[in-house]
């Protein structure tokens, strides 16, 4: 199966917490990976996306603008790694791995 690869870059308010990488989901059928890392750049977030689902950039881009415009994403690399997630899933791991990155010391 060849995957489609998606990048963006969207502008986002900045994420405060520092953090290790983190890593939420699965790769399996219907769901997705993703890892955050620190980036330098505060004012946007960088998104890389590997999907076995092609044709559907524009879905992408809706549910990562509001993820951006939702979230304190500014400062962050997200890679994701899709199975055929729904956008519904994918927003979920999305909001779930900001979660858990401003979770991870505790602060």
């Amino acid at each position: 199966m060849s995957m489609e690869q998606l990048r963006y870059k969207l502008p986002s308010k900045a994420q405060g917490k520092a953090s290790d990488a983190i890593l939420v989901g699965v790769t399996a059928s219907g769901n997705c990976e993703v890892l955050l890392e620190k980036d330098g750049d505060a004012a946007h977030c960088s998104i890389d996306i590997q999907t076995s689902a092609r044709g559907f950039g524009q879905i992408w881009q809706a549910v990562l603008t509001d993820f951006a415009e939702r979230q304190n994403a500014g400062g962050l690399k997200i890679e994701i790694h899709d199975v055929g997630a729904t956008p519904a899933v994918v927003s979920l791991r999305l909001d779930q791995a900001i979660e858990a990155w401003e979770n991870e010391h505790g602060q």
